[in-house]
């Protein structure tokens, strides 16, 4: 569908219209984007009208950061489909070897020794796998860490957080009911929580859920139009849940530190992604 720029002089009776008829909309992400495009219209148009004299320099700006933006995703985009060819070439040599799936316990060096016929390192495997499962049952890393850290001590507090850990810090402050975080998309909403460790899981996630998890990066990027609301242990105004909620008109509140830990899937919870607050309240 295609949304014309309006004119200042014109009834823009429309706008309020289309904003009514998006909400009846299936969710999906192509309604999510319509619903953004007319809201990004009728607030062009308030400040036509409000500015004038300042349209045509703002719009430039708008412009210039929209480019820089798609620049950087188009970066995101070639490096995914280069991951995705090397993935493909590992499975095929999984499949020459024998090996499947086991073929990720080698180096890319290992891995051609195996192609040549050097084979001895394949004994190194299930060491290798017993490795990979212990830590993989650990949660994120905290993105900053300062002093000795044992993520399987820091894996057993029932309050750590997932942005921070300091070994020298005091005890913690008992939580509050009240989890703080960036404001990454504006919106409010309630809802029932649901609690992902893995994109993997996401089959979980029922409409209108509020997606809580660590983390979110291009494969989360399906969910979204699924949740009602994304809350993130790591983040920044412009990570990626921020970014993608902000494009979709799904509230938002991201670098939490510890909602995963303080919140549990069925929890309800109240969303402002405007003032980066989460609420509990039942």
């Amino acid at each position: 569908m295609e949304l014309s720029m309006p004119r200042p002089e014109e009834d823009h009776e429309w706008l309020d219209q289309r904003l009514d008829e998006m909400k009846k909309y299936p969710v999906d992400v192509n309604s999510l984007l319509d619903k953004q495009r007319v809201e990004y219209l009728a607030a062009w148009n308030r400040l036509e009208q409000r500015y004038p004299g300042k349209k045509k320099s703002i719009g430039r700006r708008i412009d210039e950061a929209a480019s820089r933006a798609r620049r950087r995703e188009v970066v995101r985009s070639e490096f995914t489909r280069v991951a995705g060819v090397l993935r493909e070439f590992a499975l095929r040599a999984g499949k020459l070897t024998g090996l499947h799936d086991d073929i990720f316990f080698l180096t890319c060096e290992e891995l051609l020794d195996v192609l040549a016929g050097e084979d001895q390192v394949v004994k190194t495997i299930p060491k290798r796998r017993e490795t990979y499962n212990k830590y993989k049952s650990l949660p994120f890393y905290p993105t900053l860490i300062n002093g000795r850290f044992d993520p399987f001590q820091w894996a057993a507090d029932p309050q750590r957080r997932s942005d921070y850990y300091d070994s020298h810090a005091a005890d913690p402050i008992p939580a509050s009911e009240t989890i703080t975080g960036f404001a990454g998309a504006a919106g409010r909403v309630e809802g029932r929580v649901r609690c992902l460790a893995r994109v993997e899981d996401g089959g979980l996630l029922q409409p209108g859920e509020i997606l809580v998890t660590t983390t979110t990066n291009v494969g989360w990027t399906p969910l979204f139009p699924r949740a009602a609301a994304i809350v993130t242990d790591v983040g920044a105004p412009l990570s990626h849940a921020a970014i993608v909620a902000r494009e979709l008109g799904i509230p938002a509140v991201v670098g939490c530190g510890d909602a995963t830990m303080r919140l549990e899937t069925g929890d309800r919870v109240r969303v402002d992604g405007g003032r980066g607050v989460v609420e509990k309240i039942g």
